[in-house]
């Protein structure tokens, strides 16, 4: 059942508003923090209202002017999108109340602040975006919004940074462009309403095409979703202020990167045509490739925020490879990792910002003894360590079972040996720093506690938190698992 309402549209506008407000009267530190995060809870707000009946099946819309016949802008929220919002909104909250903490001694907050709601109003809008035609522009307005943040230092490693940043997404960004206009011209259509937009007919005259356009969907969306070789922008990124590496990796532009292909596997193309093509599995391999590779840079990092940045690369293609896979499991494996990575990863970068914070320490080599000083931080950490790594109880477990679940219901047992791959991948780079944090005793001899002003600590217990709740009660209505398996009974 679909249902008019303006809800889809006031929730990118809410934050699109607050960054209007926060530009006009930022300079008060007490307007520019209720600005951002009254606008938060608004937001969440209307998200959470449409979840009831999203589990029931139904879907939103909002239809606007069009532009052209057969190109408009036009809302749509099924359970896919619901599902990203949720993540999106509520991580935005969470990050806002961090930032207020972490961004106290730094420049331009005003700047930060504004552009930091724009990113979110983007994201969710690529999240209810009813065709390509929208999607595409919020995609590219999230592209713009986030330089900004990147290059918030100013420095020149900065700089250079954001350069790589743009010339990246930009040019991914201009695949995408080609790839839909070429779609229109396929299919006459641009809505992401049908599980698949070609018609017999095209599809019977237009294979070898159809391989091409599927490919070049891929790249241009590839590159937000770092998929290697197209990652090389993210881990520059890093020189970002640590909030804006936690939005870059949990919240909004990978995550976008990673729901574009999605959509285009399960509502421009569909699983079955995916399959037909056979570009479903070589998308896999190509994803696990990055599972591994990743997994492998990772481990020779010793800036956590550099290891950090690799292994979102690692996690990212957990999404696309189980998307790839196309089995009822392996979706829904896929969908939940965007919340189960979300969650863990976000705890990690809140930590490492924290520490850099209280003991102005970046490297991995001087976090020797870090536990002692600060054990709830380290503790959150290991929650989200261990959750990467697969322990049971915690989120990343739930999505390891379900892909390697998919795997076996699709005949391709390769891709349950990756799984177990990452993990000890994920052992072997996670492990060893909550080892010499908690069994070794500090570099200076100091084993004071010291923990991050509650600015920054209770996101990252929060967020903890959350990571068991995501594994333990994974089954619970409402969670993220519901929602995504209402969207799969839809698509299969």
């Amino acid at each position: 059942m679909e249902v008019s309402s303006l809800r889809p549209l006031l929730a990118p506008a809410i934050s699109m508003l607050c960054a209007i407000l926060v530009f006009l009267t930022g300079k008060s530190p007490f307007w520019r923090r209720f600005w951002s995060l009254g606008a938060a809870a608004i937001k969440l707000g209307i998200v959470l209202s449409m979840l009831p009946a999203a589990l029931r099946g139904t879907i939103f819309f909002t239809q606007l002017v069009p532009f052209t016949p057969g190109i408009d802008i036009n809302f749509r929220v099924d359970q896919f999108g619901l599902f990203f919002a949720l993540v999106s909104s509520t991580l935005w909250i969470v990050t806002t109340i961090y930032a207020i903490g972490y961004m106290e001694p730094e420049h331009a907050k005003v700047r930060f602040f504004g552009f930091f709601a724009i990113c979110v109003s983007t994201t969710v809008g690529i999240a209810f975006a009813g065709n390509l035609f929208t999607l595409f522009i919020f995609y590219e307005l999230l592209t713009i919004a986030a330089y900004p943040l990147v290059i918030h230092e100013e420095t020149p490693e900065a700089m250079k940074a954001g350069r790589k940043y743009l010339v990246y997404t930009l040019t991914g960004g201009t695949i995408i462009l080609l790839s839909i206009a070429f779609t229109f011209y396929l299919s006459g259509t641009l809505t992401l309403s049908k599980a698949g937009v070609f018609s017999k007919d095209v599809i019977a005259d237009n294979g070898r095409i159809l391989i091409l356009l599927f490919a070049s969907y891929m790249v241009g969306f590839g590159v937000k979703a770092a998929i290697m070789p197209l990652h090389g922008w993210l881990p520059s990124a890093m020189v970002a202020p640590t909030p804006v590496s936690a939005l870059l990796h949990a919240v909004a532009v990978v995550k976008a990167g990673v729901f574009g292909v999605s959509r285009v596997i399960y509502n421009v193309f569909g699983l079955t045509l995916v399959k037909q093509l056979g570009a479903g599995m070589v998308l896999a391999y190509v994803a696990s490739f990055t599972i591994i590779a990743g997994s492998i840079m990772a481990l020779l990092q010793d800036n956590l925020k550099r290891r950090l940045a690799y292994s979102t690369v690692s996690q990212l293609s957990y999404i696309v490879m189980g998307a790839a896979i196309g089995t009822p499991a392996a979706v829904t494996g896929s969908i939940i990792h965007i919340a189960n990575q979300a969650f863990a990863k976000i705890t990690m970068f809140f930590v490492a910002g924290s520490i850099q914070r209280k003991t102005g320490k970046t490297e991995i080599s001087q976090l020797v003894g870090i536990g002692h000083k600060m054990p709830i931080t380290m503790a959150t950490f290991t929650i989200a360590a261990l959750s990467f790594v697969g322990v049971p109880l915690l989120a990343g477990f739930i999505t390891k079972w379900y892909l390697c679940l998919g795997s076996l219901q699709a005949g391709t047992f390769v891709f349950v040996i990756v799984m177990l791959a990452s993990s000890l991948l994920n052992a072997a780079y996670w492990l060893p720093i909550i080892y010499s944090a908690y069994f070794k005793n500090p570099l200076d001899g100091d084993i004071k506690m010291n923990e991050a002003h509650w600015t920054m600590l209770y996101p990252c217990i929060f967020c903890a938190i959350y990571t068991i709740a995501l594994g333990t009660f994974a089954e619970v209505p409402g969670l993220p698992l519901s929602l995504a398996r209402t969207f799969v009974r839809l698509i299969f």
